[in-house]
């Protein structure tokens, strides 16, 4: 019988498989910089997949990444209009990574640094704040950023310039190390 059932998966189904097991966690990260709130954030990852389900695979299988990227920011500003309420793209990381033996003392050195760069983060304009984002955390490129914000690549690069040059301001010495132009 098991075998009747993998004659039943479609290409469609593996396609859709393959993508929600490489992107569904850097999503669901990504969604919950716009809501705060896991399971809205699994909820708008959810309907990406959805969708996805409904392209044809063959016509953004080259350019998947940024596409659920997209679908998954218009979504998530579609919900947020719906509640039209903005939210600030702050969580605790802390609550994200894997539980690990730390001595207290060290814990509460990593609890206050996140918060450092958090708070810097938060008085960054909102678009500096996404490319950021997209960028260091999700990995992107200027033209993936460019295609998920709609923004052109120049303004990528400048909003990127900007905002980093503005959290070296804000962060103690020890935590801009690695917002170096090279890292870019």
């Amino acid at each position: 019988m098991e075998d009747g059932c993998e004659d039943m998966i479609t290409d469609q189904d593996k396609f859709v498989r393959e993508a929600l097991a490489e992107y569904e966690s850097p999503l669901i990260g990504y969604a919950v910089g716009f809501f705060h709130d896991v399971e809205k954030a699994r909820d708008v990852v959810q309907d990406t997949f959805m969708r996805l389900y409904q392209q044809d695979a063959e016509k953004i299988q080259h350019g998947l990444k940024t596409w659920l990227f997209t679908v998954c920011r218009n979504r998530a500003l579609d919900v947020l209009r719906k509640e039209k309420r903005i939210v600030g793209l702050v969580e605790d990381e802390l609550d994200q990574v894997p539980a690990t033996r730390r001595d207290p003392s060290e814990r509460a050195d990593i609890q206050e640094r996140v918060g450092q760069v958090h708070e810097a983060l938060s008085r960054l304009s909102e678009n500096q704040r996404e490319v950021i984002l997209l960028k260091f955390e999700q990995g992107l490129s200027y033209q993936e950023i460019s295609e998920v914000t709609g923004l052109s690549m120049g303004n990528v690069g400048f909003l990127l310039h900007a905002g980093l040059k503005r959290l070296r301001n804000i962060l103690p010495e020890d935590l801009i190390q690695n917002l170096s132009p090279q890292s870019l």
